[in-house]
Formats: structure tokens, C-alpha cells, sequence
């Protein structure tokens, strides 16, 4: 069992023997901490004899072996050396009573540094006893993502102000917990009550000495992702995801998207296998609970979040909540699944018009479709791979022709794009491979289709009807 501890090495001798690579980083550490550090070694890495050539302050180097007077007059040793040199600096440590730190070499070490977190005036140190140094830097880049960015200094401040309080009122250390975890809690107990611009003293007031206020920075940004290409990401849908403390995200998002938000903590809120992994009332009270606290808030979901992506019943929550919400719209797989496969949802003297619809509830489709004209119109179809027959066979009862032109086009913008062509007889017959509609995927209906072999659209499409064509390579 080890105790945590913090030491203030300003200005104390530290000796370090060893000249190599992680003797380097070790020099830098204490150096940083203001130690007074004596170098052993009779060999020297460049960075460590430029340190000395440099005349940087608080070093000192002398080339040759170890011995055990060297330690004499220090307060703490770290050995980076060979094992049997490591030994000798320990029993030279413990004779003298002097904590030793060997790197990689526990056993001879009676104490271990830690993977080390130093943001707005708090240190937080992770240790495994010196034997897994590697998940030891893991865990502390972990906490460190988990962290808030911009609260912490402001949680300092708080802590100070109420301590000088208790200590003027004589409260026990026992009673000061509690009240601490309600004073910070209180900083985000309304909106309105949060501090302004200005910058405050020590004393908790503001520089023109009244306590001033200013709107709570929480909001909530709702991101369209795109059709998964991090390439077709917008800049504004980047800009939000570098500055997120929160991403709730859907499924299919590219996981290199995700690395944008690299500062956040990011939870996955989408559904898999007709399962959400929360239900929509969840996620409302997530992002308002969040964006209350001041958090800034990103509700990514692929495509764009106003097309067949409930984003709208979310703005409505946010605006009931008084929650402030911006949208950056994406560019919807409606229109960029067909333009990958060369198919335009438009075209001068063929359509006119297109109509996106859900696939996902076949009465809600046949409602929708009820007013359009057989073959008026080009019928984009999102979120329908699973009923692909049936909503075919509800178009052809409705008295659309079965030769009309249409396409599958599965995985667009990724390397694992699909796209296949045939007609709506075929649709209704159950007749597209298995491989063309695996995943989520964007059904086309109409004259358009037959354009995609066109040498005009160049994506790439060239292959004949009934085929499965990949006509997106990516670049990256």
C-alpha cells in the first residue's frame, strides 16, 4: 500500500544517475519542478549534455560511475540506469534514508512516479507501483479527456472563497464537504445566475466591486454528420465538435469523425437492430441537463438533423427548456447517395421535383406517396433496405410501372459503397443482392436512374442494369 504524496523539490538537490533517453525525461520533470538536479553518468544523451553546455540553471553533470557519496545531502534519487547500477543507488538510498525512484525497476525503487494531469492549478497523479507504466499513461490520458475544459478554475476559485469563510466562522473540517458541493452546485442553480465577462478578484467580486452575472454559456449544437465521409463534413459541424464538452452521437457515425471532438466526452445515443440505446425523451433531458450546466452540447446524427432525423423534436425541446440551440445542417444521404452513384434526384425534361420519404412504417409510406402521381416525381427512399419489396409492391398497386428505373445505393461516401440498378419490378420481386443492401442504405425510384450510366455524370457508375457497381473511391 503506497501514500500519495506531492513534493515541493524547489531548489532541493535531487540526484539522478543515468544519461540515457529516459533519464532525458526525467531530467525535464525536475527541472520543471525546480529542483537542484546532480547528473551521474558516464555517458550522455545530446539532450542532456546540451542541458549542461546551455548553462541552464538548476543542473549540474559530472561523467563517470555512480558512487555512493553522491547521494550525500540529497532529498530524493532517481535511478534511469542498468539494473545492477539501480541496485547500487537503493542500498546507497536506504543507508541514507533517501526515497529512490527506479525507472522501470520496482524492485529496487521505494518510490514511484505517476502519470501526472497539471490544468488550472490542480495536479492529479495516477500510479500502478511502478509495474505497468504503460496502462499507468492510459488511464491518466483517460482522466485527462474526462476532465472539464473550462470549469475547473472556476471550481478553484469557488473552493477558495468558501474556505476563508469557514475558517473566519471556525467550521469543522468534517462539516466542509458538503457545503462546498452545494456552493458549486449553486454556481449552476439558474441560468441567469452564472458570472459575467469580468474577470473576479479573490474575494468573489467582480472588478467593479458588485457581484455581476451574465447568461449561462451552455448550448447545444444540433450537427449534421453527412452521408459518413469525414471528408463532407462542414467546417461549422468541425468547429463544434473541437469545442464540445458533450457528443451524443447516432449510430453510423464514422469514428474519425468522432476524433474531432477529441476533448468531450462522447456517449452513443443512436439505435442498432431497431434498439435505442435511449429512448428520444433521454436524450432530451441529457442535452438540456448538460447545457444547464453550462456545458457546450453536440447532437451529431448522420445525414442532416432536420431531414428524417427528429432534430426538430429536439430543437423543440431545447426551445421549451430554454436551452439555446443552433443547428449546422449536413449534407442528407437523400440527395448525396444518389449523386455518388452519378444519379441526379433532378434533371431538366426527366423530373422536376423529388420526394424524400421514411421507409421504416409502410402505412406512413403509402400516406405519404398517396398524392403523388405514378412516376411524377423522383421517390428518394431513407431508411427503407428492410421493407424493400414491400414498398415496391405498394408503389406498382398504386399504378406505377414496374419498368421504371431503380437504384439501391448502400455505404455512400465510404469504402464500402454499393450501388445497383434495375427497375421497380425487380424491387418488388425481392431481386437485389444481398451485398448491395446490407446496412443503411438510399432507394431511388424514377427516370433519373437511367443517367447514371450517362458519360456526363462522371462518379464513376458505369456498370449495366442489375449490377452492383462501386463507384466511390476514397482519396485519403
Amino acid at each position: 500500500m503506497l501514500l500519495p504524496l506531492f513534493l515541493n523539490l524547489a531548489g532541493r538537490r535531487v540526484v539522478l544517475v543515468g544519461g540515457g533517453p529516459v533519464a532525458a525525461a526525467k531530467l525535464q520533470q525536475l527541472l520543471a519542478a525546480g529542483a537542484s538536479v546532480f547528473v551521474v553518468a558516464p555517458d550522455l544523451v545530446p539532450v542532456i549534455a546540451n542541458a549542461a553546455a546551455s548553462g541552464a540553471a538548476g543542473i549540474t553533470i559530472v561523467r563517470r560511475t555512480f558512487t555512493p557519496g553522491d547521494l550525500d545531502g540529497a532529498w530524493l534519487a532517481i535511478a534511469a540506469a542498468t539494473p545492477d547500477v539501480n541496485r547500487a543507488v537503493a542500498e546507497a538510498a536506504e543507508e541514507r534514508r533517501i526515497f529512490v525512484n527506479a525507472v522501470d525497476d520496482p524492485v529496487n525503487a521505494s518510490a514511484y512516479l505517476s502519470g501526472v494531469i497539471r490544468r488550472e492549478g490542480f495536479t492529479l497523479a495516477v500510479s500502478s507501483n511502478g509495474e505497468a507504466p504503460g496502462l499507468t499513461s492510459l488511464l491518466r490520458q483517460g482522466l485527462d479527456a474526462l476532465l472539464p475544459r473550462r470549469e475547473l478554475a472556476r471550481w478553484l476559485r469557488e473552493a477558495r472563497k468558501q474556505r476563508r469563510r469557514w475558517k473566519a466562522d471556525g467550521v469543522p473540517m468534517e462539516q466542509r464537504r458538503p457545503l462546498l458541493l452545494d456552493a458549486i452546485n449553486r454556481l449552476y442553480s439558474r441560468p441567469d445566475d452564472l458570472h459575467d465577462d469580468r474577470r473576479e478578484s479573490e474575494s468573489g467580486e467582480s472588478t467593479s466591486g458588485v457581484r455581476a452575472f451574465r447568461p449561462a454559456e451552455g448550448q447545444v449544437a444540433l450537427v449534421g454528420a453527412g452521408p459518413g465521409d469525414p471528408a463532407l463534413l462542414t467546417r461549422k459541424a468541425i468547429t463544434c465538435l473541437r469545442a464540445a464538452d458533450l457528443v451524443l452521437y447516432d449510430a453510423l457515425i464514422d469514428e474519425r469523425i468522432l476524433r474531432y471532438a477529441r476533448h468531450a466526452q462522447r456517449f452513443f445515443v443512436g439505435k442498432r437492430a431497431g434498439r435505442h440505446a435511449l429512448t428520444q425523451d433521454r436524450i432530451n433531458a441529457l442535452m438540456i441537463r448538460a447545457a444547464r450546466r453550462g456545458r457546450r452540447v453536440v447532437r451529431l446524427k448522420g445525414g442532416d438533423p432536420f431531414v428524417l432525423g427528429r432534430g426538430g423534436e429536439e430543437s423543440l425541446a431545447l426551445a421549451a427548456a430554454g436551452v439555446r440551440c443552433e443547428v449546422v445542417p449536413g449534407i442528407t444521404s437523400a440527395i448525396a447517395a444518389p449523386a455518388l452513384a452519378g444519379i441526379p434526384v433532378t434533371h431538366r425534361g426527366v423530373a422536376s421535383g423529388f420526394l424524400v420519404v421514411s421507409g421504416h412504417d409502410e402505412r406512413a409510406f403509402g400516406l405519404t406517396v398517396a398524392g403523388v402521381a405514378p412516376n411524377g416525381v423522383t421517390l428518394v427512399v431513407l431508411m427503407g433496405m428492410a421493407r424493400i419489396a414491400e414498398l415496391a409492391a405498394h408503389l406498382v398497386g398504386k399504378g406505377w410501372a414496374p419498368a421504371t428505373p431503380a437504384a439501391v445505393i448502400s455505404g455512400a461516401s465510404t469504402v464500402l459503397q454499393r450501388a445497383w440498378r434495375g427497375s421497380l419490378g425487380d424491387l418488388a420481386a425481392d431481386r437485389v443482392p444481398l451485398d448491395a443492401r446490407a446496412g443503411a442504405g438510399t432507394i431511388v425510384i424514377g427516370e433519373v436512374v437511367s443517367l447514371a450510366g450517362s458519360a456526363s455524370f462522371e462518379s464513376g457508375s458505369t456498370g449495366t442494369p442489375g449490377s452492383i457497381e462501386r463507384p466511390y473511391v476514397s482519396r485519403r
